[in-house]
C-alpha cells in the first residue's frame, strides 16, 4: 500500500479525474432513456458472467465469454443514437455554433403555434429537459427530423392521421409523433379544459416537461410547466418564456451568486 501511495503521480490523479468525468457525462446523457436500462442490463450480465467463472458453470462461461467478447461492438450497436447524440452535443460549440441557430428550433415551434392558433388547429407540443419521456416517445411514432413550421403544420393538420397526439421535442430535434400522454386526474382543474390541456397538466405533473397547448376551440395558446397552466400566451410571450427555459442568460462571475439562487427561487 505504501509502494503504491509512493508510485503514485500526478498525472494518475488527473488520469482518473478525465475518465470520472467521462463515466459521468455518459450517465447524464442516457439518464432516463432506454439506453440506461440496456446498461443495466449489460451489467447484470457482466455480474452473471463472474459468478459462473466463479463457481465453474463452464457452458454457461463459454456463452457468455463469447458474448462479452464483441462488447465494443455491441456497445456501439446498441448505443449508436446515444453516441451520436454525445458527439454531436460534445461539438456544440460557442465557435462551431451560433446563438441564433441554437434558438431556430424554438423560433419555428412558435411560428407554428400562432398560425395553428389563428387557424383554431389543436395542437400539443412536448419540450423535453432532463427526464427524457422515454415511454412517451416509444409510443409515439419517430421521426428524428428538424424542427419546422411546415412541419408541425403538416402533422397538425386535421386530415393528418398523427393530429391527436402529441409532437415530443428533444435536444433541438423532433422525435416523435402521434405521441399520447397521461391525463391528469386533479379533480380541482377547470372543468372548461378539454382533454389536450388534461394531458398537458398530466405530463407535467410527473416530469420536468413544458407542453404547449394550442386550443381547437378557442385558438388560445397555454403552456404547462410543473402541472401548471398559463393560458393567453402570444407570439412574444411563448418566444420568451422558452428561451428562459432552454437558454437561460450566460452568468457573469459578479452575479454568480444571485443568479443562482434566483434560479432556485423560480423553481419553487
Amino acid at each position: 500500500m505504501v509502494e503504491l501511495l509512493y508510485n503514485f503521480r500526478w498525472q494518475d490523479i488527473l488520469d482518473i479525474l478525465v475518465v470520472a468525468f467521462l463515466i459521468y457525462q455518459v450517465l447524464v446523457i442516457i439518464r432516463g432513456t432506454r439506453a440506461f436500462q440496456i446498461l443495466l442490463g449489460l451489467f447484470l450480465i457482466f455480474i452473471i458472467y463472474e459468478i459462473s467463472l466463479y463457481f465453474g458453470f463452464y457452458t454457461l462461461n463459454w456463452i457468455l465469454n463469447g458474448f462479452l467478447s464483441s462488447f465494443i461492438l455491441i456497445i456501439i450497436v446498441l448505443f449508436q443514437n446515444e453516441i451520436r447524440r454525445a458527439l454531436a452535443k460534445f461539438g456544440k460549440t460557442s465557435f462551431s455554433i451560433h446563438a441564433s441557430e441554437e434558438h431556430h428550433y424554438l423560433e419555428e415551434a412558435v411560428k407554428a403555434c400562432l398560425t395553428m392558433s389563428l387557424k383554431k388547429i389543436g395542437a400539443l407540443l412536448v419540450f423535453v429537459r432532463e427526464n427524457k419521456l422515454p415511454n412517451i416517445i416509444e409510443g409515439g411514432v419517430p421521426l428524428n427530423a428538424e424542427v419546422t413550421d411546415a412541419l408541425l403544420l403538416s402533422i397538425f393538420n386535421p386530415e393528418s392521421p398523427l393530429h391527436d397526439g402529441a409532437v415530443v421535442i428533444m435536444d433541438g430535434r423532433l422525435a416523435a409523433a402521434g405521441c399520447f400522454l397521461p391525463l391528469s386526474t386533479d379533480p380541482m382543474i377547470d372543468k372548461h379544459y378539454g382533454t389536450r390541456h388534461r394531458a398537458a397538466i398530466g405530463l407535467t405533473e410527473d416530469s420536468d416537461a413544458v407542453v404547449v397547448v394550442v386550443s381547437e376551440e378557442t385558438g388560445s395558446i397555454a403552456l404547462a410547466i410543473g402541472g401548471e397552466l398559463t393560458n393567453d400566451h402570444d407570439a412574444d410571450s411563448l418566444n420568451r418564456v422558452l428561451n428562459e427555459l432552454f437558454f437561460p442568460p450566460r452568468k457573469t462571475n459578479e452575479g454568480f451568486a444571485f443568479n443562482l439562487f434566483a434560479g432556485l427561487f423560480r423553481r419553487q
